[in-house]
């Protein structure tokens, strides 16, 4: 759901010199892709250790790499399954690392709404393969892309608010969860009026 337009002066100015960077010295996008999980796991200690200004660098790194493995498998043209299968799995080892994070902060009181954060992205996950497996890809991305009201974007949005302020946790969980299940329930609804 994020502005497409703040998408394109993004990519112009952050992501296609870094990919004629990459481009040059020969990196490969799947190598990109690690290093985007190695550095959004990388954030879970700092989080939990309450060291939120090295958390966010680290999240933000990996949402950057996250951005720059597409757009480098693009340029070079290989863009392939197993990137996207590298990909999904990739960002969903992030999210959890980060919510692990989040939760050893305080285990006693965020232990519920942590479960209810990765539940929800469970379940959007899952809507999210299996419409795909029934739907035809018009996507620039290797696999079918249904768009929701929470996306990546939104959700380290959300993890940089709750570990900046961490006083609004368990609401900021709350409206998360929800829009989470919101966004699977919309591509549900939308994928059944389709078929």
């Amino acid at each position: 759901m994020t502005n497409s337009s703040f998408i394109a002066l993004y990519k112009k100015l952050s992501v296609d010199p870094i990919v004629d960077v990459l481009c040059k010295v020969g990196i490969t996008p799947n190598v990109v892709t690690l290093l985007a999980c190695l550095s959004g796991v990388a954030a879970a200690p700092y989080i939990a250790f309450r060291h939120p200004y090295l958390a966010i660098v680290f999240i933000l790194l990996s949402g950057h790499l996250d951005f720059l493995d597409g757009a480098l498998a693009r340029r070079l043209q290989r863009s392939s399954s197993a990137g996207a299968v590298y990909d999904i799995v990739s960002d969903r080892i992030v999210e959890f690392s980060i919510i692990m994070g989040l939760f050893f902060v305080d285990p006693s009181s965020r232990g519920i709404m942590s479960m209810f954060m990765l539940g929800s992205i469970l379940v959007c996950v899952t809507s999210f393969l299996v419409v795909g497996i029934f739907t035809d890809n018009e996507s620039e991305k290797g696999f079918y892309y249904s768009p929701g009201i929470m996306e990546r974007g939104e959700a380290f949005a959300f993890f940089v608010v709750m570990i900046l302020i961490p006083s609004l946790f368990t609401v900021l969980a709350i409206v998360f969860t929800v829009l989470v299940f919101l966004t699977a329930s919309i591509r549900l609804y939308q994928f059944s009026r389709a078929v």
